[in-house]
């Protein structure tokens, strides 16, 4: 085997500052079995000790010696018994559980056998190096042990015994899709088999030699809560490749080859810092993995704050800096963590961490709270925060910057002031630029000033001409938008341009005056042309299934589009909110590009018209939503916050805003931002980035409709806040590009729509069946490649009715999609096929879903019972679109059985809603007897699943119903997953049925 160096890093660094990719490269094929020796060669020359382990009785038992070492004690066996079962192996835990135990720093307690009790420790994050590394490679995980079938893992890195960072891989040129399949199946068969200690797993890495990403643990669960496609439940824990990461150098490029990623990533200090400093567990459950980034930009300041106080640099700009990191890319979550590694730094008395919207302190308490106690305050009173600036313990704060204001300005002379403070800025807008940032830096005499920003002010029109440069210091950290594309960190941007006067031009003129400009955009025709369009185009540009921000100009334009959707939406097509509160002045966005700071605390600056207004939309909402909330202060506060609940949770279709909502707001529901406004620089991104955030591979871009004359103002924010070739990579390309295809720079052909479609009917006939495994292979990909691009084309209005497939040649298709997805899926249950899912992508999430549900079915069986059920065409069109929905497939049988007695039913919805609960009693009915369960237990538990929306397959609910057998039993676990898999069948048969 090859030999490997360890690349040199400083002592402090994390990231590597520049990395320059290793010459040593495969210059033969290298098996995956080879790939995989050359991979542990690596890690074992970098410090790591190889150890075979193939089973869980030998996991176990290594575990134990490692914990022993790690805690200096060594364990009776009655002692390391009550550890293993009462703290480490807990059924109840799944994932989640066992993921806070390896990122709660509060040791466990057991009782010893002379009884006394002794705490210890999981992993010890105050002293990372002190942790054992170990890597093991081919563990076997039995059917026997309860999984739902024999697997077999590549390598996994133990920490202090327990499996922590899990790597699966390929050989090159096999997709990397196909590794992190791989772990997807291993989530749903045998990670939690036996007693679940795969379920401990931190980091999944996955590579093919070539290409090489990483994702947190819970990244499976959580992009199941973001999934809005409906072909997915729960318990199938279906993860989103969409979610995984790069690693990179600190200046930002990509570290991809699997020898200079075990280089970089896997160095020893590297991968523990990673693990015990650089992750954040979320009070949502939710593992959050730091990106290099990110870390690059922590690192920095902390670097900055230890020079800046060795030097007595405090309170000077030599003390500070920022951190340029484009919107959407994790600065929240940077500047978190950030602050809470500096709270804990020698000479630092406080860190306060300042926001400047009402939303982010709402939603950044809760995560500040669960690692300070009483830390985070979001309570308007001043009092209260002086109570904390005068608590020792009290190392982190969270405040507004109107709040840090008005402190000062009733506190003269606080001792605060003489203290060692650092205050981060989570994000670097107009409000830092005025008094009452002056303010803050004149009286916190030895403060240590950071910023965050996506947007930094570098020409600056306003404010005395004051850059971010030239207010936080030096720019210590870069990520531009063009890096967090590339990076698919953010999603690009797809821009349309409608025209809707014809004399834009001359109205854009800066000779036409304000009030004539104003007049003629909020024109009623101009107004009810825009209103209609996005009425007609809704569905469309949001696929049915994002949700969308009208931004408008003023306050006076609000009012009236508000008006005109009610005048419009005759059957309430959509859920429509307004939001704003003091007026903006018009055009103020043109000064620098920097949107208005509206203050969502207070309406009293509304006139008494505006004011009546905006207390007879919350009225429309209240009746919406049966709430409670007024144009009142604090009752405000309460709107502002619900409407900010009900957009994330696509409550809410269409949010109408002037200026609140497009900086500091993050919804990944949201995909389309209409314009009917003045944007331009610092502003324009800002609120075009409302959009880009990542869900799932049906949202491929952020969707922005604009009715201004944007573009030259788009394509020049693109330039200043990405790079000159920044355009390319921002903006997605024309129609006709996708249609027809297209040759890139580097002489690359790229398919379009029409080609691929050519290819399609040429190579397999929609008549014809598909035979031999090469050639379904061949299908199978070649339409995910077709699904791919109609889901990319079918937000362009220039792709209505140029779809070239017939509908129903679309459905033939899709339906043998389908068809051989479950034939390959029975093939691998059977064992004729090893690890079929890994190999092919099905791309389920972009069959296209809004038509083909069971209200289309239930209105063509009324067609159908209307010709006294002898049209046979409406069957066949039923058949057709039941087989090509992955939703309605598992309803096949019920829908069958129902169309045979339509003739004899009355009211369609009617009997088919009775229809559904004789069949429900009688499914019920059978699964009780068949599996001789407790009937009342299993009733509670099918209901509780259809309330939550999943079936929860962890805990030890379903335990509760079913027959006894003894724990030894080698039949109980095979008994209980054959039960799971039954329930999981009723629950897709009745789910929105």
């Amino acid at each position: 085997m090859t030999s490997y160096n360890l690349v040199s890093q400083s002592n402090l660094d994390t990231v590597i500052a520049h990395y320059q990719p290793s010459q040593k490269r495969a210059s033969a094929f290298q098996s995956e079995a080879q790939l995989e020796a050359e991979f542990i060669n690596m890690l074992v020359s970098q410090g790591y000790s190889y150890t075979k382990i193939h089973n869980e009785h030998d996991l176990i038992a290594n575990l134990r010696t490692q914990l022993e070492t790690l805690n200096h004690y060594a364990f009776s066996d009655s002692e390391w018994q009550r550890l293993f079962a009462g703290v480490i192996a807990v059924d109840a835990d799944g994932v989640k559980g066992k993921t806070s135990k390896i990122q709660d720093t509060t040791p466990y307690t057991i009782d010893l056998d002379n009884g006394q009790c002794k705490n210890f420790i999981l992993i010890d994050k105050a002293n990372p190096h002190n942790n054992i590394l170990q890597v093991i490679n081919q563990y076997s995980v039995p059917a026997a042990q309860g999984a739902r079938r024999n697997n077999r893992y590549d390598v996994t890195i133990l920490v202090n015994g327990l499996p922590l960072v899990h790597i699966e891989l390929k050989r090159r040129g096999v997709s990397l899709r196909e590794a992190f399949n791989q772990i997807d199946r291993y989530t749903r068969d045998s990670f939690s088999a036996g007693h679940g200690l795969f379920e401990y797993v931190q980091i999944f890495v996955i590579s093919n030699g070539t290409e090489t990403k990483y994702y947190s643990g819970t990244t499976r669960l959580n992009a199941e809560h973001d999934n809005m496609s409906g072909t997915h439940s729960h318990d199938e824990e279906k993860s989103s490749f969409e979610f995984t990461s790069y690693w990179a150098d600190a200046e930002n490029n990509v570290i991809a080859d699997l020898v200079d990623f075990t280089q970089t990533f896997f160095a020893r200090r590297t991968l523990l810092n990673i693990l015990t400093k650089y992750c954040v567990f979320t009070t949502e459950q939710q593992l959050l993995v730091m990106r290099p980034y990110q870390i690059t930009a922590s690192e920095a300041i902390i670097s900055r704050i230890k020079t800046a106080h060795n030097y007595n640099f405090a309170g000077s700009v030599k003390a500070g800096g920022y951190i340029w990191h484009i919107t959407g890319s994790g600065k929240t979550l940077t500047s978190f963590k950030t602050a809470q590694i500096a709270s804990r730094l020698e000479g630092i008395d406080k860190v306060l961490f300042v926001v400047d919207r009402k939303d982010l302190d709402y939603q950044t308490v809760k995560e500040y709270d669960r690692f300070e106690k009483g830390a985070a305050d979001s309570n308007s009173s001043t009092a209260v925060l002086k109570r904390q600036l005068e608590n020792p313990k009290a190392r982190i704060i969270i405040t507004t910057i109107q709040k840090l204001s008005r402190f000062i300005g009733t506190n003269k002379g606080h001792t605060v002031y003489s203290k060692h403070v650092v205050i981060i800025f989570d994000e670097c807008h107009r409000s830092q630029f005025g008094d009452m940032h002056s303010l803050i830096k004149r009286n916190f005499k030895k403060h240590y000033i950071f910023g965050f920003t996506g947007t930094p002010i570098v020409i600056n029109e306003t404010a005395g001409g004051l850059t971010t440069q030239m207010i936080f210091g030096d720019e210590l950290h870069k990520y531009t938008l063009l890096h967090a594309i590339r990076d698919k960190n953010v999603l690009p941007f797809r821009v349309d341009y409608m025209s809707t006067m014809h004399e834009q031009e001359d109205i854009e003129d800066e000779k036409v005056r304000d009030i004539d400009r104003e007049n003629a955009y909020n024109a009623p025709q101009r107004i009810e042309l825009i209103v209609r369009y996005i009425l007609d185009h809704f569905d469309q540009k949001t696929y049915g299934k994002f949700n969308a921000m009208f931004a408008v100009s003023s306050i006076k334009s609000a009012m009236l589009y508000y008006d005109e959707f009610k005048r419009l939406d005759t059957t309430g097509k959509l859920r429509i909110a307004v939001i704003f509160s003091h007026a903006a002045k018009e055009g103020h966005e043109e000064a620098g590009g920097l949107l208005d700071d509206e203050n969502p605390e207070d309406t009293s600056g509304l006139s008494a018209g505006q004011r009546e207004f905006l207390g007879r939309a919350i009225d429309d909402y209240n009746a919406m939503f049966q709430a409670n909330y007024d144009t009142s202060g604090g009752k405000f506060q309460n709107y502002y916050k619900d409407v900010s609940k009900r957009v994330k949770e696509r409550e809410l279709d269409l949010l109408i805003v002037v200026n609140m909502f497009l900086t500091g707001f993050d919804a990944p529901c949201l995909n389309t931002l209409w314009v009917d406004k003045n944007l331009k620089m610092h502003g324009l991104i800002q609120a075009f980035s409302r959009t880009n955030r990542i869900v799932n591979s049906v949202k491929v871009f952020g969707n922005i409709v604009c009715f201004r004359k944007l573009r030259a103002r788009v394509n020049e924010a693109v330039r200043q806040f990405g790079t000159e070739e920044a355009q390319d990579t921002a903006i997605m390309r024309p129609f006709d590009d996708y249609y027809n295809g297209y040759t890139t720079g580097e002489g690359l052909h790229i398919d379009g729509y029409a080609e691929m479609i050519s290819e399609l009917v040429e190579k397999f006939p929609v008549s014809e069946m598909i035979t031999g495994e090469e050639r379904q292979r061949e299908f199978i990909g070649l339409f995910g490649a077709v699904l791919k691009m109609r889901n990319l084309l079918r937000a362009f209005d220039d792709f209505d009715g140029r779809g070239i497939l017939s509908k129903y040649d679309y459905q033939d298709y899709t339906s043998r999609y389908l068809d051989l997805r479950e034939e390959w899926m029975r093939k691998r249950e059977r064992g004729e096929v090893a690890d079929i899912n890994d190999d092919l992508v099905f791309e389920l999430e972009l069959i296209s879903q809004e038509d083909i549900n069971v209200d289309y079915i239930m209105m063509l069986a009324g067609k159908y019972k209307d010709t006294d059920c002898s049209d046979k065409e409406i069957l066949i069109k039923i058949q057709k679109a039941v087989d090509a929905s992955p939703e309605l497939r598992s309803k096949k049988q019920l829908i069958a059985t129902f169309l045979e007695g339509i003739a004899d039913a009355g009211d369609v919805l009617t009997a088919w809603r009775e229809h559904v609960r004789r069949e429900w009693e009688k499914d019920i009915s059978a699964l009780v007897k068949d599996e001789n369960l407790k009937a009342e237990g299993v009733r509670n538990f099918i209901d509780a699943s259809f309330r939550n929306g999943y079936v929860k397959t962890t805990g030890e609910e379903i335990s509760k119903f079913m027959p006894s057998l003894s724990l030894f039993d080698v039949r109980r676990e095979e008994k209980k997953q054959g039960v799971i898999r039954r329930i999981q069948t009723f629950f897709e048969k009745y789910r929105g049925a």
